[in-house]
């Protein structure tokens, strides 16, 4: 069964960078598509980055263009991303998505929280 966790997130000053990871500790066997959303308090939830299963980039969002890559390890398991140029703007809950291909019934990871100081 899938089960996404994030790691990576913390503290980082503004021009500073991070690498987030979302690994799935369950039992899938299916490769399937996988996103990154954020969301900060009061703020609607935005749709960072997101990749095809078959691990080829097809969306960043505008705001982050330029800064921000999406990758997959498809052996591992796990998606990334790479977060440079950090603003304090991008202060947020970083949460990772996937879709099973099989059921499609969506899962999402409990998020792992970002903070860049100005």
């Amino acid at each position: 069964q899938v089960q996404l966790v994030e790691s990576g997130g913390g503290l980082v000053q503004s021009g500073g960078s991070l690498r987030l990871s979302c690994v799935d500790s369950g039992n899938s066997f299916v490769s399937n598509p996988m996103s990154w959303w954020r969301q900060a308090p009061g703020k609607e939830r935005e749709l960072v980055a997101r990749l095809t299963s078959g691990g080829v980039r097809t969306y960043v969002a505008v705001s982050v263009k330029g800064r921000f890559t999406m990758s997959r390890d498809v052996a591992k398991k796990s998606v990334y991303l790479e977060m440079t140029a950090l603003r304090t703007a991008d202060t947020d809950g970083y949460y990772c998505w996937t879709q099973d291909a099989r059921t499609a019934i969506e899962h999402w990871g409990k998020g792992t929280l970002v903070t860049v100081s100005g």
